[in-house]
């Protein structure tokens, strides 16, 4: 369930968006928000001052666009690294989403250029939705889940029919990237036959989808070629438990289906995260 969402505003007005189309959905009508914008430390106090009241005013602007009660809005503004505030205001409210913008840097470059929401993604092993700058928000209604037999998969699945269960003229599109038979109807596949039939007990409508070739590119064309408004990703949180504060750069600088996802989708993606074994 999401009771408890962390929104980390910067000013350009996407993540408030976001939010309003999630809060649009019934499953999520009850849910709190909490509003968060970081300061960045400043060498000139005088420099802070100016920051902070920015802040501010981006704080209150943002409060002001969300379509909620306002008594289930927490706004926050924080002094310090947002990589690292981001983290722990998730962790002092217990959000069961995080909600970022994102400006589609590469895993490098990412490194290089500081992104915030590549290092959140990295020390929280918390559900992220991830808006790019140049996203344009829809109203959900089709939201498509990249299906596998991982338990992180069956996590976004979970998740997708938990957003989906209550939505009129809703829809969920189950994606299979390279199915043991790439021959066989896309409603065959077993691992999509096993999802249809859980969105069938929730009477959720489903689409079935295989594809064979590169999965991030497929899943990427898929959302696309589906016109989803949202995609939905299982990535398990591979850190161990000793390094769960530590940045892996291994795993940055590696192959990351995630992140080449979160790089190259035209769509909102939201990341299910489930701790690996």
């Amino acid at each position: 369930m999401i009771e408890k969402i962390l929104v980390a505003v910067a000013g350009r007005g996407l993540c408030e968006e976001m939010a309003n189309q999630l809060l649009d959905i019934p499953a999520i009508q009850r849910a709190s928000i909490t509003v968060l914008h970081v300061v960045p430390p400043q060498i000139v106090a005088e420099d802070m001052a100016g920051k902070l009241e920015e802040g501010g005013k981006i704080l209150a602007e943002a409060v002001k666009t969300l379509n909620v009660d306002p008594s289930k809005v927490n706004p926050r503004l924080k002094q310090g690294d947002p990589k690292t505030i981001v983290c722990e205001v998730a962790d002092e409210e217990n959000a069961d989403l995080i909600i970022m913008g994102s400006r589609a840097l590469g895993r490098l470059r990412s490194i290089l250029e500081n992104s915030v929401s590549q290092y959140v993604f990295q020390l929280s092993g918390r559900p992220m939705l991830l808006v790019k700058d140049d996203t344009y928000v829809k109203k959900i209604k089709r939201v498509m889940v990249a299906m596998n037999k991982s338990q992180s998969a069956q996590k976004g699945l979970d998740l997708a029919l938990y957003l989906m269960r209550d939505v009129k003229g809703g829809q969920i599109v189950l994606a299979h990237v390279n199915p043991a038979d790439p021959n066989a109807r896309p409603e065959d596949d077993p691992v999509l036959a096993a999802a249809a039939n859980e969105a069938k007990k929730m009477g959720v409508d489903y689409r079935c989808v295989t594809s064979k070739g590169k999965a991030g590119e497929e899943i990427c064309r898929i959302a696309d070629e589906t016109n989803a408004d949202l995609l939905i990703l299982g990535s398990p949180d591979r850190r161990p438990s000793v390094a769960k504060n530590l940045i892996d750069l291994d795993r940055l600088l590696s192959q990351s289906l995630s992140d080449y996802v979160r790089v190259n989708a035209e769509c909102p993606v939201l990341l299910a995260r489930t701790p690996e074994a």
